[in-house]
């Protein structure tokens, strides 16, 4: 699986101080320490309400003076995703577009003028989708927008949009329904996903386990990529199949029901991360106690 590291983000005091200050060594280092890791892409989120352009401009300048790694620019403000754009060396990745009219007709266009690929999302003007059927219907209706322009499904990279399993938990069973047919609707089309949405709102001693399981599940499903903490070194193993044991018994669980009382704890808490993952059980902030 493609790994998009999501650690230069805005929401990170280090990276908001850093990019206010123009200060370029913190971002330089968790670019470097990102690519070590495994992340195949380095995630440039800047926000969506940056006005100055000139800031992922110049993100993107100093992150590509010292990783070789394509960048995925994460932005929904088509200016500041231009001005990236404008200065990259590899292709990089426009996270994102989606469904919504502004963006089909600001955001979209750059991934024709520019030839790169692109996230699409299935949201839309009337918000996320509910259900497998709806985004469904609203990613087909978004693809043959793009194909329109010259994007073909081979450069879209279709994110469904992870919810909060602790927020909502039906949702999350409906995105993986979607991930078995999205190949059927949009063949050729590459997939990603906020991984780390999942885990939205769980206590920080859990989040880990979430993450990892469902990264697994995905991956199953056809999952080509997801956005993740790439210092999460059981996750990014996991993603590159070097954790071969732990993987079979997360597809086991999917399969069957498994008699958990003879396994250790770890093994135990991956069941159970399974079965509330797929739905089978009630998600509670205790869910391992159970």
């Amino acid at each position: 699986m493609i790994l998009i590291g999501e650690n230069i983000q805005i929401l990170s005091k280090v990276v908001s101080n850093a990019l206010k200050e123009k200060d370029e060594k913190p971002l330089q280092e968790l670019a470097i320490k990102q690519a070590k890791a495994g992340a195949d892409y380095i995630d440039l989120n800047i926000g969506p309400a940056r006005k100055d352009p000139e800031v992922m401009k110049w993100l993107a300048g100093v992150i590509q003076e010292v990783v070789k790694k394509p960048l995925s620019l994460d932005t929904t403000n088509p200016v500041a995703m231009e001005a990236g754009l404008s200065v990259c060396k590899i292709p990089p990745l426009i996270n994102s577009a989606s469904g919504k009219q502004e963006s089909k007709e600001k955001m979209l266009p750059l991934a024709a003028k520019y030839n790169c690929d692109v996230v699409l999302s299935v949201l839309i003007d009337a918000g996320i989708p509910t259900d497998s059927s709806s985004r469904a219907e609203a990613i087909m209706e978004t693809v043959a927008y793009a194909n329109e322009i010259g994007i073909p499904n081979e450069r879209i990279w279709v994110d469904p949009i992870m919810m909060p399993i602790s927020v909502d938990q039906p949702q999350v069973v409906e995105l993986f329904e979607f991930m078995k047919i999205l190949q059927d609707i949009c063949p050729g089309a590459k997939s990603t996903l906020g991984l780390s949405n999942i885990s939205n709102g769980t206590p920080e001693h859990l989040r880990g386990i979430l993450n990892r399981i469902c990264l697994a599940m995905l991956d199953r499903y056809g999952c080509f990529s997801a956005i993740v903490d790439s210092f999460d070194e059981e996750l990014v193993k996991l993603a590159k199949g070097q954790l071969p044991d732990i993987k079979n018994l997360i597809y086991r669980a999917m399969d069957e029901e498994v008699d958990t009382s003879s396994l250790p704890k770890k093994e135990t808490d991956i069941v159970k991360t399974v079965n509330v993952i797929m739905g089978r059980s009630l998600y509670s902030h205790s869910w391992l106690e159970t």
